[in-house]
């Protein structure tokens, strides 16, 4: 799953310290991947330079907030409601829609409709290539099959999405994270 668009959509959720972000990636994506600290703040950096996040000021702890911003905002809704391209399907769309699934007012079911519609235009398309050379045709197979195993699993979730309850992040200080670069050693 893109890291960037992800941490935009936790971050529409409330504020959060870089570890806090980790953590809630981690959670709310089904567990499929893992994700280092140290891509969150490289992100956060890049976000920031982009003006899709503002930090707050450390903390008694030195420990630095991050906000999204309306551009942020704008940017992590655009991913949430955009299907996911059928080649990038297998890494995206699934951890896409799980963390999708944790975000209080987002329609799920809309984002899953999207998709499905993409996922036929596109099947659609691949069956009527012609004139296809054999290695083509080798490629075309796996991606129809690819094509329609998706729609059966995007026709599968509707009664996940209805059971979905949104949450908001954990409130809890996180054990770690990166102090602000101008405190002061005691």
């Amino acid at each position: 799953m893109s890291v960037r668009p992800a941490l935009l959509a936790i971050l529409s959720i409330a504020p959060c310290y870089g570890n806090q972000l980790r953590v809630e990636f981690e959670r709310r994506s089904g567990g499929g991947r893992g994700l280092n600290v140290g891509q969150v703040y490289s992100t956060l950096d890049r976000l920031e330079r982009d003006g899709c996040v503002a930090k707050a000021s450390p903390d008694a702890a030195g420990l630095v907030v991050y906000h999204i911003t309306a551009s942020g905002r704008a940017e992590a809704r655009r991913w949430l409601e955009s299907p996911v391209a059928s080649a990038d399907a297998r890494d995206e769309l699934a951890p896409k829609v799980a963390l999708a699934l944790t975000i209080p007012a987002l329609d799920v079911a809309a984002i899953v409709s999207a998709q499905r519609d993409a996922t036929l235009a596109e099947l659609t398309r691949l069956r009527a290539e012609k004139s296809l050379t054999l290695e083509r045709r080798v490629v075309i197979e796996a991606l129809i099959l690819a094509a329609e195993a998706e729609l059966s699993w995007l026709d599968r979730l509707p009664d996940i999405v209805a059971a979905a309850r949104p949450y908001g992040v954990d409130t809890d200080a996180p054990r770690r994270g990166r102090p602000s670069r101008h405190t002061t050693t005691r």
